[in-house]
């Protein structure tokens, strides 16, 4: 079987079409799918995702899919998991009780808070743009991923839970929501995670998606 520039893994819950043609756009060979076989043989692989965490996990895991994006996670191959898809990376979540996740990066996923830190009530979810704020880089991978981002740069958000990884330097940019600090972009290995719509976020997004590819 032919290898694939990127697979997009179609299990029913995710931005497909809007996720392939901002790949396409950035010059990428896409193939929108739901077999395993072609997953794990594709070069690159996103995860997208929109909707509940545990319904989520469960069509994924119905279609035997968790396994293969776990194995491709494995390889050392470039895997992004976008909105949903970042969240389903980590250990678990805590929206509609506690569900178990990927596992691909230690960490929870927990409620957006309701309250700014000076107490007044915020809109859940967080939809629209916000700026992003770019950590200190600490390995050659993450340099390439941000590459075509600066602090301040704004991206289009749609959440209402936020990952929170157990290990700070895997957090790669960060959004400030009600003065909270909000995990945008998490980068682990080979295994990246990005709470923001990339496709929907102009040429911020279309920047970031280039440098995947290049990965």
């Amino acid at each position: 079987m032919s290898r694939t520039d990127v697979a997009v893994i179609d299990y029913g819950m995710g931005n497909i079409l809007s996720v392939q043609r901002g790949l396409e756009h950035c010059g990428a060979t896409v193939t929108v799918t739901s077999d395993p076989d072609i997953i794990f043989l594709a070069s690159r692989v996103i995860l997208p995702g929109v909707g509940a965490f545990s319904n989520a996990m469960a069509e994924l895991t119905r279609l035997g899919l968790d396994t293969v994006v776990r194995e491709v996670g494995a390889s050392g191959r470039p895997l992004m998991g976008i909105c949903l898809g970042m969240q389903m990376l980590f250990d678990e979540s805590a929206e509609f009780g506690q569900t178990t996740g990927l596992g691909l990066i230690p960490g929870r996923v927990v409620s957006l808070p309701n309250k700014t830190i000076s107490g007044e009530r915020q809109k859940i979810p967080h939809i629209g743009w916000s700026e992003l704020e770019l950590a200190p880089v600490r390995e050659e991978g993450q340099a390439q991923l941000l590459q075509g981002l600066k602090s301040g740069d704004a991206a289009y958000f749609v959440h209402s839970f936020m990952a929170n990884p157990t290990n700070m330097g895997d957090r790669v940019a960060d959004c400030i929501y009600g003065g909270h600090l909000v995990s945008a972009v998490i980068m682990r290995d080979n295994i990246i995670g990005c709470q923001f719509h990339p496709e929907k976020s102009g040429e911020v997004g279309l920047n970031m998606l280039r440098e995947f590819l290049l990965l």
